[in-house]
């Protein structure tokens, strides 16, 4: 434990101060619309969505999740999630636009715009519980588990405390203030989180106990973690660690805040964009941040946490008020802050509070506006008025927020959550691809893979049969091989329910191409039942081919990037000059390459 000094206390009152004070200061705007509270008028410009993106994804579990991966698995392990670049670069340059073009007020809205009948009705009735709330909760609870223990290593707090302090404050602006409310702070709280990450990073690696980042480099606890890329000679490390995500995960399964087609709370910043043009900034700004800058401050703590705290034993004997069932190497981060002087801890702190506010503010936006606009509004008060859909929207981020609480309390590890999540997911994301671009997928194609791959995780993870099938060193099947196997057992199921059931009526398929104009082969047969020159002219300025090659393009880009700023840091300056000037020149080609994109969509 830890005592905080006056500057501490200032910076962090200080922040607390300017965020529930932009939350009082935009409540009224806020809270004159639906669309206000939801979705800010649809006026906002790409900078300010793309730090919102930025900070929302920096929470407080996430340091601890990357901190737990080093310390696990290497650098290497962080590809687990580097994976999903490729999924938010497809976002950018192809859906980005679709999702502004549907104009819809949630992403689940899309369900009633592209299917018809009572499956859509089911669909979006379902996923406004199942993400809204079931899905919201546990994501919640992961970030407050994360500040459970943050508050548990760095200030003595006990559980109860931490969940009171940290989600008050962000129960109150989130519910007054709205979406608006929750992006304006995020400005706020991006600046302070990279100061902080980067600040902490700087002062531990160069701590006496670590010997700054030559020595770190070279400690016998270390060397074995930096390689960016996993041992290519060990099987059970490159092909769980690099074949898996690369090949088969970014595009098959669906995880907050890296839907494949885009969705979800990203998805609620794209609709709520100027036009598709600040859409498609907003995403490609968030994946430079997120995969190829943000990650190397948390990796170089998790590092460092190696050399002071080597093992598990090591952090329960520095911090014995931590209960064993919250003791795991996601808690090296926490224990790691503590060693921070006084002024850069308040700094570290309040950016540790911004990861919490802004991630937990933009989830129980998102998860009650499902609850409005896809539950309350659809099924039981069509007639509801703009002031009872905004009260509404503020009982179910309250509720929201009380129950993702009482959940952290009984959870243990973020990684541990982060996996079961993936495989919840898997083989849905190849549904969300393509059906804008296959007019045969139907609402039971979706119906189908959401509950057969639940099932099917459930069973594996649940059950005696995935011991029996994937446990490490007894099992039929090798451990890595379960995600593939729920992926082609689900994408085989909603294929055959597919081609068993009938399509989609066909008014419902020509209006939705009528309205977002997703182009390509896959619609060719609806426009020649409905023969338009309008349709028809549609068909001859098809962008996603070019976009799927700015998507492999903009990947080179940012994956080197990520290397060359890896191998700065390592000071390896051959290895370094080599990958910058190959990201230099992938920018150089995406640059062309998008002013292709923006000739064909304008």
């Amino acid at each position: 434990m830890i005592a905080l000094e006056f500057w501490d206390y200032i910076i962090i009152f200080s922040f607390f101060a300017v965020t529930l004070g932009i939350g009082i200061y935009v409540s009224k705007s806020a809270g004159r619309s639906s669309a206000d509270y939801f979705l800010s008028g649809r006026s906002m410009p790409w900078w300010l969505l793309g730090m919102s993106m930025v900070a929302t994804t920096f929470s407080t579990d996430t340091p601890n999740l990357v901190t737990d991966i080093v310390r696990t698995n290497g650098v290497s392990g962080n590809w687990v999630w580097w994976a999903f670049l490729l999924t938010g670069l497809l976002t950018v340059f192809i859906y980005a636009r679709l999702w502004r073009k549907s104009n819809v007020n949630t992403d689940l809205e899309f369900y009633e715009l592209r299917y018809g009948g009572a499956p859509a009705r089911f669909l979006r009735g379902f996923r406004a519980l199942y993400l809204g709330v079931v899905f919201n909760v546990i994501t919640m609870s992961a970030v407050t588990l994360a500040a459970i223990k943050i508050g548990g290593i760095m200030l003595g707090l006990e559980p109860w405390q931490t969940v009171v302090s940290a989600g008050l404050i962000t129960v109150i602006f989130s519910a007054i203030g709205g979406f608006k409310g929750v992006v304006y702070t995020d400005f706020v709280l991006f600046f302070v989180a990279m100061i902080g990450a980067v600040g902490a990073a700087y002062y531990l690696v160069n701590l006496p106990e670590v010997g700054g980042l030559e020595v770190l480099l070279a400690h016998e606890n270390v060397k074995g973690k930096l390689d960016i890329l996993p041992d290519m000679d060990d099987s059970r490390s490159w092909i769980p660690l690099l074949v898996i995500p690369l090949a088969v995960q970014w595009w098959s399964s669906w995880y907050p805040g890296a839907e494949p087609g885009g969705g979800g709370y990203i998805a609620q910043r794209m609709l709520s964009a100027k036009n598709e043009k600040h859409a498609i900034g907003a995403t490609f700004f968030f994946n430079v941040m997120h995969y190829a800058i943000r990650p190397w401050p948390w990796i170089l703590v998790a590092l460092a946490s190696l050399v002071v705290f080597p093992d598990l034993d090591s952090l329960q004997r520095a911090f014995p008020i931590v209960s064993e069932d919250k003791l795991g190497h996601d808690l090296a981060y926490s224990a790691m802050l503590t060693l921070l002087p006084a002024g850069l801890l308040g700094l570290v702190l309040a950016s540790l509070v911004a990861a919490y506010m802004s991630t937990i503010s933009t989830q129980l936006n998102w998860g009650s506006s499902y609850i409005v606009y896809d539950f309350y509004k659809r099924r039981v008060n069509p007639d509801a008025s703009e002031k009872q859909l905004v009260r509404v929207g503020r009982m179910a981020t309250v509720g929201l927020m009380l129950v993702s609480a009482l959940l952290a309390l009984v959870l243990q590890n973020a990684l541990q959550l982060f996996e079961v999540l993936l495989v919840f997911g898997a083989g849905t994301g190849l549904i969300f691809i393509l059906r804008w671009f296959w007019w045969r997928i139907n609402a039971w194609s979706e119906i189908t893979a959401m509950f057969v791959s639940g099932a099917l995780s459930l069973l594996f993870k649940l059950t005696p049969m995935g011991a029996y099938l994937f446990a490490t060193d007894v099992g039929i099947l090798p451990d890595w091989s379960e995600y593939i196997v729920v992926v082609a057992l689900t994408t085989v199921a909603w294929l055959a329910v597919t081609y068993l059931t009938p399509p989609e009526d066909d008014g419902v398929l020509y209006r939705f191409y009528q309205k977002t104009r997703p182009g390509g082969p896959g619609w060719k047969r609806i426009i020649d039942r409905h023969p338009s020159s309008d349709l028809a002219d549609a068909e001859t300025s098809w962008s996603v081919p070019s976009g799927i090659l700015a998507m492999l393009v903009g990947s080179v880009f940012i994956y080197a990037a990520l290397f060359a700023v890896g191998y700065w840091i390592y000071g390896r300056w051959t290895y370094a000059l080599v990958w910058t000037g190959i990201s230099l020149l992938a920018g150089g080609a995406l640059l062309l390459l998008w002013k292709r994109i923006k000739n064909i969509i304008e």
